[in-house]
């Protein structure tokens, strides 16, 4: 089992910065100058990757599949409606290169899957509703690609099934990816906290695959521990399209990278120390024994000629039963420290 996961030159895993993935999925809405134009700003916005999706409807559902309670249109039409054209591969992998971003996308079928290997993509991201198809997770674990599985809706048992077949393929560069498969998802059926238990259960990188609103939690998931975020992404939510209602907009997708850097660097090393920064504030903010009035030369210290108060210059104030008795070996001005030598 790998702790770390290498996606060309990238490092994924803990201590390692976050691999954002500004997923585009369908919301290039079958203009490629749109795709171009997502590719732009998610390079302005500083992500690791853009993820487009490569199905076919023939492929993927049967025509005779029902209506999502939330769609106006059965499956197989959606998807037809939204189908990336595989020729487009070539010319937005070349260019999300170009603009120093992985290109990955999300293979659906067997040719998808060779197509992709052949374009290049550095990983295989996997979506969870694919997670139950052990033929096809072991044709991708053959490329000797990592993987990035989703697993949404999934049971502890479904992904144990599905990271044995990846194995079986001598592929251990897996990252798993928690997800809730709904579009949006409500926030009280996210469950942040199985990141955790995916880290304890596996041992291996645990990313979050987010379809919230906001940007709120996928910042949140960070501060969990995950190696991986997922976001969909679009240039205007008002777009007509299946994904682009809850996906984030340029600027947002901007502002949740730059958040997650930064909370990035206040998870720290985790060693309970003062920094160097805090130097100033931790001799001038604490407090030491000072005294209360002017103090002659072998005068012998009581309580009542004594202070508690900042700086912290002086003895500290749980040695002031020690001190006390003592004789002043010179004279102490009111209101000043008494150090060591002082006494």
């Amino acid at each position: 089992m790998k702790r770390e996961v290498n996606i060309e030159h990238k490092i994924i895993g803990y201590g390692h910065p976050t691999y954002i993935i500004a997923e585009i999925g369908a919301n290039h809405n079958g203009d490629i100058s749109i795709a171009k134009k997502l590719i732009d700003k998610a390079a302005a916005a500083c992500v690791d990757a853009v993820k487009f999706q490569t199905y076919k409807a023939e492929k993927l559902y049967s025509r005779r599949a029902p209506k999502f309670s939330k769609d106006d249109m059965k499956p197989f039409d959606l998807i037809k409606a939204n189908e990336l054209p595989r020729e487009w591969h070539n010319e937005l992998a070349r260019y999300a290169t170009q603009k120093k971003l992985h290109f990955l996308s999300s293979p659906f079928d067997y040719e998808a899957v060779d197509q992709l290997d052949d374009v290049g993509v550095p990983a295989f991201k996997v979506a969870s509703f694919e997670l139950t198809d052990l033929e096809l997770l072991r044709y991708i674990a053959k490329k000797k690609k990592p993987v990035i599985l989703s697993v949404g809706m999934a049971t502890l048992g479904e992904i144990e099934e599905a990271l044995t077949v990846i194995r079986s393929e001598r592929n251990d560069d897996i990252v798993l990816l928690h997800c809730t498969s709904l579009y949006p998802s409500p926030i009280d059926v996210v469950n942040l906290n199985a990141i955790q238990t995916l880290q304890v259960a596996y041992k291996i990188p645990i990313g979050f695959s987010d379809h919230t609103l906001g940007i709120h939690i996928p910042i949140a998931a960070v501060a969990k521990g995950a190696a991986v975020i997922e976001k969909h992404f679009t240039l205007d939510r008002h777009m007509k399209g299946p994904d682009h209602l809850f996906a984030v907009e340029p600027e947002e997708l901007k502002q949740m990278v730059r958040n997650i850097r930064d909370v990035e660097k206040a998870l720290g090393t985790g060693i309970k120390e003062r920094s160097p920064q805090e130097q100033e504030m931790y001799e001038k903010g604490r407090r030491s024994i000072i005294a209360a009035q002017d103090i002659k030369k072998g005068t012998k210290l009581t309580r009542d000629i004594l202070l508690v108060k900042r700086p912290g210059y002086g003895i500290k104030p749980k040695y002031i039963d020690v001190i006390i008795g003592r004789k002043a070996n010179k004279d102490i001005k009111k209101d000043q420290w008494i150090t060591w030598d002082d006494i």
